[in-house]
């Protein structure tokens, strides 16, 4: 979105240069026009700059999304797994005795 942006802005920029430089403003002397058109282009770098910046952070920021997303996928399926295990670890109502201990014991066997 941003690129398309930048690409009308540098379009409607382009028009400007080109309807200053064919109809030239008997206001303003080629001198002051062509400073302007410097600046304009100056402005133009100084977005196109600040886009790249703004693309190469947001490529980043994603990349340490997808990380993140990665992570937070691995640790749930782990704690998922520890709790399971700890549920079916538990004695179930009855006291833990020998018999209950080696009955779990075969059942996790």
């Amino acid at each position: 979105e941003l690129e398309n942006q930048l690409t009308s802005k540098s379009q409607t920029l382009d028009e400007l240069k080109e309807s200053l430089a064919s109809n030239g403003s008997a206001e303003q002397t080629p001198e002051a026009q062509s400073l302007r058109i410097a600046e304009l282009c100056e402005m133009k770098d100084s977005i196109v700059n600040q886009v790249a910046q703004l693309k190469a952070a947001m490529e980043s920021i994603l990349e340490q999304w997808r990380a993140y997303d990665e992570i937070f996928a691995e640790v749930s399926l782990m704690t998922t797994r520890y709790l399971y295990c700890i549920d079916q670890c538990k004695p179930s109502g009855e006291e833990a005795s020998l018999e209950a201990l080696k009955k779990q014991v075969k059942t996790l066997q």
